[in-house]
């Protein structure tokens, strides 16, 4: 299927991405067909190239980590303080529709780089700034990483066993879930121009987009006054709905209403908790779930997690194992949802990638092999500058 049809087709992005947030974004509008310019230090170029897996031969390693969000890009390396190459930059958000960044607030700015200067080169330029604490108010030139940014949002507080330290998720959410955010602002702000002929400059801000998330925590707060507590793998509105311990191994299921919790005491000959006054309802198997585990826990024990999920899957009750990611990549779902797919490296490996997970008629997602440092500059430089030059 040609590019050309491709969602995003005919984009073009200046991406001033570093490790995960803008890089993710990047990613994102590539693989919907964008043309992603990722622009580099001179140096060293973004710093996880240096992020281990390093795959293939010295010197010639490549970072899987990076290729992992920079797939689909061209890559140029500037010199930003150097003047010939900030009139460089100039040129080619002249024929940019947009620019995402993720440096510290006011970095680019000081480069004579900030959203108000470029507006005046490009009017329509949508400008995307994402950082961890917004572009302005007190904590506007702090730094951020993704586990200081779930600390102070409030995640940590709820992630973790209740008895437990609190503990940052496993997944970079305040990276990725910023990058998501950016790049669904982007689209639309994109769209908007297209009418007005007006860019707009996006403050993107992790803290921001993990409370935006966190919807269902931060209502429990305004409507109780309470803050809500960390649960491990249960649910504050439903039970059963957590990991339980079997003979082998713990496993998920989700028995969410009255229904399924009836199906959930057949299949666990525990039927007598189906009159018990603590349990009668959702509401109350959530106020009681640690009574209700503790009545679970000696029989579910009795049998291994395959054999329970197995009942619970012929009994329509939702359930799941509790897989690695070796297992949850080879799960036939995921085959058959063509998740997985082969990525070169430019140094000639061969390796995988999730590809972007949305389907879309109409168009068939790509894994172009990442970009060595600098690779594109001349192609790109000439391209885009060039009267009519094509992207």
């Amino acid at each position: 299927m040609s590019q050309d049809q491709a969602p995003l087709a005919g984009l073009r992005v200046l991406e001033f991405g570093q490790i995960a947030a803008g890089p993710f974004t990047g990613s994102l509008l590539a693989d919907l067909g964008a043309d992603v310019v990722k622009v580099e230090r001179a140096d060293d170029g973004d710093g996880m190239r240096q992020w281990p897996p390093l795959m293939g031969e010295t010197p010639d390693r490549y970072s899987g980590n990076f290729a992992s969000v920079n797939r689909n890009k061209r890559s140029i390396a500037l010199d930003l303080k150097s003047g010939d190459h900030r009139t460089t930059v100039l040129d080619l958000v002249r024929n940019a529709d947009v620019l995402v960044e993720n440096f510290r607030a006011g970095a680019l700015e000081r480069l004579g780089l900030g959203y108000e200067a470029l507006a005046e080169v490009n009017p329509m330029l949508v400008y995307c700034s994402i950082s961890g604490y917004g572009q302005t108010g007190p904590y506007a030139r702090r730094g951020a990483f993704d586990v200081t940014v779930q600390a102070v949002s409030g995640l940590m507080s709820v992630t973790g066993e209740p008895d437990g330290d609190p503990v940052k998720c496993g997944v970079p959410v305040g990276d990725f879930v910023a990058g998501l955010y950016a790049a669904y602002t982007i689209v639309a702000a994109v769209h908007r121009a297209s009418r007005t002929g007006a860019g707009a400059h996006i403050d993107c801000s992790m803290l921001g987009t993990l409370l935006g998330i966190s919807a269902l925590q931060t209502s429990e707060y305004f409507g109780t006054g309470h803050d809500p507590q960390r649960l491990g793998s249960a649910h504050p509105r439903n039970a059963p709905y957590r990991a339980f311990r079997a003979a082998d191994k713990s496993f998920v299921v989700a028995a969410g209403n009255q229904d399924l919790w009836r199906r959930f005491c057949e299949v666990t000959a525990q039927q007598r908790l189906l009159t018990d006054p603590r349990f009668r309802t959702q509401e109350l198997r959530a106020r009681n779930q640690d009574a209700l585990a503790a009545e679970l826990a000696e029989s579910l024990l009795r049998r291994s997690a395959a054999e329970w999920l197995a009942a619970f899957e012929d009994a329509g009750v939702p359930c799941a194992p509790i897989n690695t990611f070796s297992e949850a990549l080879s799960d036939p779902q995921v085959a058959a949802l063509g998740l997985v797919r082969p990525m070169p490296l430019p140094n000639g490996v061969a390796t995988h990638s999730v590809a972007f997970p949305v389907p879309i008629t109409g168009h068939e997602p790509q894994l172009r092999t990442p970009p060595l440092l600098g690779e594109h500059n001349d192609e790109v430089i000439k391209g885009w500058t060039a009267e009519g030059g094509a992207a």
